[in-house]
């Protein structure tokens, strides 16, 4: 089990929460996305704690990808 950070730092929590890092955030999710395949649709939000981005599968075609060939799991790299 990993430790466990609180973070004190205003500058820190203000970092996390910048609207340059959800906009790199929402970057790289439309890079997995567009690489896993049609159907994928990126999302980025900034949370109460931190700026987050996720990748759905947005279509009925692209659920069966995801279960049958884990196809988001495949396209994590493209993020990078």
């Amino acid at each position: 089990m990993g430790a466990k950070v609180k973070m004190k730092s205003k500058g820190a929590i203000a970092a996390l929460k910048d609207p340059k890092v959800e906009a790199e955030l929402l970057r790289r999710a439309k890079l997995i996305a567009a690489s896993a395949g049609p159907g994928m649709k990126a999302e980025s939000m900034i949370g109460r704690t931190r700026a987050r981005a996720s990748v759905i599968t947005d279509t009925p075609a692209a659920m069966r990808a995801e279960a049958t060939n884990r196809t988001l799991t495949k396209a994590l790299s493209a993020g990078q």
